[in-house]
């Protein structure tokens, strides 16, 4: 092969290389994408307080991992557990994703990002904020729209720690020494 045509083969060769991998990217920054507009969706629909909408983009076998809590799953579950929250007249919730990816099967994308949460205070309602951490798990449903499947919090507060109460201590048998006329006499 003369050399002008390996060259040109060269060239021709990595052009294709070129074109075919930068599809999956592309189509991976759009699932990204795609699932981040769902994500400030869901933020927006939380402000609401209305829990429907918040567990609206959970699939029915979605997981909820909370801080110092049992893992919640299934959908009807995690609309039981995030009721009383929503009730909460001072609960405020936002987030918003720092890095995502999204698997190259174009199925599944996973968000991190950070979140603030605030919520009444269990002693004395005052509202109390707490900041953390997330790492939500998205997958993408028949119909072509997204879910998360898992969703788990971290909070940057230091764990609260349960000191345990004393036992109460065992009551002292105390003896009393009766001394009556009779034993007096005796000792005498």
């Amino acid at each position: 092969m003369p050399r002008p045509r390996y060259l040109f083969a060269c060239v021709a060769l990595f052009a294709l290389m070129t074109a075919c991998s930068s599809n999956v990217p592309t189509s991976q920054n759009a699932d990204v994408a795609a699932v981040r507009g769902v994500e400030a969706a869901w933020v927006k629909d939380i402000a609401t307080k209305d829990v429907d909408k918040y567990v609206s983009y959970y699939s029915n076998d979605a997981s909820v991992l909370l801080p110092n809590e049992m893992m919640i799953t299934g959908k009807d579950n995690i609309k039981a557990a995030l009721k009383p929250m929503l009730a909460d007249p001072n609960f405020a919730l936002t987030f918003q994703s720092t890095r995502g990816e999204a698997s190259k099967s174009g199925d599944f994308v996973y968000l991190i990002g950070t979140y603030s949460m605030t919520s009444s205070s269990p002693t004395d309602q005052k509202p109390v904020t707490d900041q953390g951490k997330y790492l939500t798990v998205f997958k993408k449903q028949l119909d072509g729209s997204w879910k998360a499947v898992a969703d788990m919090v971290n909070s940057d507060l230091p764990a609260r720690i349960e000191r345990p109460q004393a036992a109460p201590q065992p009551k002292k048998h105390v003896t009393h020494r009766v001394t009556t006329r009779a034993h007096k006499r005796r000792r005498t």
